[in-house]
């Protein structure tokens, strides 16, 4: 019998879409939670590599978008384990999806790639690659509502010290540093000689040198000290299954409300709850108001998610809206935040009136919601202002805060009980940590099943509580709530 190793090196060799596909796969390795980074620079000097090898502009593209459908299709593979909550109906879908991640997404490491090949020289491909990579994961923040998730900017957070650049340059900054370094061995792998191999060393060492050099003076700058504004994170851990389930509402609720008055309950100011953690449209259902206002602390404020309704003038009917209230002692309603970033595909359905007839029942089961206005700073008594987002609102750079007036502390409530044990609830967390560096905003996250967790405006997670446990958190958070991104 044949040694497979060899036989699989020569298939790589000489089929390089396999490679750029296995290669694409690798990457994923490099993302949370597993942060393997060396394999970064396995994959991506093998994509330089065959860019600059491509013998035509079709090749190129190919090369790109094999290595693309790998990362993506691997990637974002925990998409799909929400068509497991209901398997009988939706469980078939399953392989489309991963085909339809990495189909789809892979137009966006292709295009960079083809792009890159029009340059000539291996020096310029590789500088090019960079520039357009970078520029892809900013289309992929809008286009078709927009998915910017696993930017590999946030390959560095196994290390906060090396997620403080993108307080001057962004995530998407930070995704270029990281290309750049990762495919320098290409340089010395191409020209094989001392010059090339002292250019790739000195690209390398500068690039980790300058992340971890500026990270370690700003995170000096920063005084970690307590404040006095005191904050409880609930997470009954309640399984997506049964979060629904009529025969389980009441339970849920006032599991939500038993944990939340646990001892030190007086001292709090605000308890925060996470997406849709109330099953009942507060603002209508005055019954399950008052008893959600047991949950609120003496002297400050209850957050917490739900679905309510209102009408769309244009549609002519009541559409629901993925929402969050801030609620007072006496029930009042303080202040009110619509999601205005819904989730193609889970929120509602683009284009939904233009789909074939024999998809339409199953679309028929994804809500049609209305967003709201954006972001926005919310009041509640004298406390200072924050800003609510829902879910997925965390992860785009640049739209999580609104500009003026600015708030002064984030709130994002979400649920990734859908995703089950995944890479999804830690990557979900780990956006959240650049958001909070980008934004140099302290933030308060409330998960159903986890991670729940109190981040620090430099990206440090002041409190966590993991995935599928059940309990709560309590933390003050930093006296200094927002520092300059500058």
């Amino acid at each position: 019998m044949k040694n497979p190793i060899p036989l699989l090196q020569n298939s790589i060799n000489t089929r390089p879409k396999l490679g750029c596909l296995l290669a694409g796969f690798l990457t994923v390795g490099a993302l949370p939670p597993w942060h393997v980074w060396p394999l970064l620079f396995i994959a991506f000097p093998w994509l330089l590599l065959q860019i600059n090898r491509a013998v035509s502009k079709r090749r190129a593209f190919a090369c790109g978008y094999w290595f693309g459908f790998g990362f993506f299709a691997a990637g974002l593979s925990w998409v799909g384990n929400a068509l497991l909550i209901d398997a009988a109906v939706f469980g078939w879908l399953y392989p489309l999806v991963l085909l339809a991640a990495g189909g789809f997404f892979g137009l966006f490491t292709a295009v960079p790639a083809l792009l890159a090949y029009l340059f000539r020289g291996l020096y310029a491909r590789w500088l090019a690659l960079a520039g357009f990579w970078v520029l892809s994961e900013w289309l992929r923040s809008f286009i078709l509502t927009g998915f910017p998730w696993n930017l590999l900017g946030s390959v560095l957070a196994f290390d906060i010290t090396l997620l403080q650049a993108a307080a001057l340059i962004g995530t998407y900054g930070l995704s270029g540093l990281v290309l750049l370094a990762a495919s320098a061995p290409a340089l010395c792998l191409h020209y094989r000689n001392r010059t090339a191999l002292i250019i790739s060393l000195s690209i390398i060492i500068g690039i980790s040198l300058l992340l971890w050099g500026f990270g370690s003076w700003r995170l000096k700058q920063y005084p970690e000290s307590a404040g006095n504004l005191k904050i409880r994170i609930v997470q009954p851990a309640i399984p997506q299954q049964m979060k629904w389930q009529p025969d389980t509402l009441e339970d849920n609720f006032a599991d939500y409300i038993s944990l939340s008055r646990s001892p030190g309950f007086e001292e709090l100011d605000f308890v925060v709850w996470g997406e849709t953690a109330s099953p009942f449209p507060l603002d209508l259902d005055r019954e399950h108001l008052l008893q959600a206002a047991a949950a609120v602390p003496p002297q400050g404020f209850l957050i917490t998610g739900l679905v309510r309704y209102g009408f769309d003038p244009d549609e002519g009917y009541y559409r629901p809206r993925n929402s969050l209230l801030v609620i007072g002692r006496n029930g009042e309603i303080a202040a009110a935040y619509d999601k205005s970033h819904l989730v193609p595909f889970g929120e509602y359905i683009p284009l939904r009136r233009f789909l074939p007839q024999w998809i339409r029942p199953i679309t028929g089961a994804i809500a049609n919601f209305m967003p709201g206005q954006g972001p926005q700073a919310l009041q509640a008594g004298n406390y200072p202002s924050f800003g609510g987002l829902i879910c997925y609102e965390i992860i785009f750079p640049g739209q999580v805060a609104a500009r003026n007036p600015r708030p002064e502390w984030l709130v994002n409530l979400t649920n990734d009980g859908w995703y089950g044990d995944s890479a999804g609830p830690y990557q979900h967390l780990v956006t959240t940590q650049l958001r909070a560096v980008e934004e140099g905003l302290t933030i308060v996250r409330a998960a159903n099943t986890g991670i729940s967790a109190v981040i620090s405006p430099v990206g440090k997670i002041i409190a966590e509580l993991g995935l599928n446990r059940r309990g709560f958190i309590d933390a003050n958070l930093p006296q200094t709530l927002t520092i300059s991104t500058a």
